[in-house]
């Protein structure tokens, strides 16, 4: 169960100004019309975020179980099943047996799931070396770093971090 944040600790200004950037972030990024317009400047036929997300994920891991996906996504395994599904019937992974389960399968891109994720990746980096063409070579290495310890740090405080929703339950007297 999530632990509340403790109350008594003020929050820093520099917490505030962190959590509103990544808001602002997170508003960017998520809107469906920057999605679309992605999907359309790596000449993709329109992929739901999720679908995305997950090819991404599998290209970078490659080849994972659907739990291990579901894991790294932070999302439940029937999410990645349906999307698996969808992902494969339109060709773009495939599954594979696991060589250390022979019961298990392993899911795989395809060559066109390899290039629409290379497509993607190649709109978005565009896009963002645009954006950031004004930052120092050292400055862009050391948003790159801070970024992945950031990941990183929130990843392993997960369980701490309340979710909407999350019912607690008042401690045993």
């Amino acid at each position: 169960m999530p632990k509340p944040p403790p109350a008594a600790v003020p929050v820093s200004t520099d917490m505030i100004e962190i959590e509103r950037a990544l808001t602002r972030i997170s508003y960017l990024t998520g809107r469906v019309r920057r999605h679309d317009r992605l999907m359309a400047l790596a000449g993709v036929p329109t992929l739901e975020r999720a679908a995305v997300a997950l090819l991404r994920q599998i290209a970078d891991t490659e080849p994972l179980r659907p739990g291990e996906l579901a894991v790294r996504l932070a999302v439940e395994a029937s999410h990645i099943t349906r999307q698996v599904q969808q992902l494969q019937k339109a060709g773009y992974v495939t599954r594979v047996p696991d060589p250390d389960d022979r019961r298990a399968q392993r899911i795989q891109l395809t060559a066109l799931g390899r290039e629409t994720v290379d497509r993607i990746r190649d709109a978005s980096r565009r896009g963002m070396q645009a954006a950031l063409s004004e930052w120092s070579p050292q400055e862009l290495r050391q948003l790159a770093t801070l970024f992945h310890r950031m990941v990183d740090d929130f990843l392993a405080h997960s369980e701490d971090i309340a979710e909407p929703g999350d019912v607690e339950t008042p401690p045993s007297a």
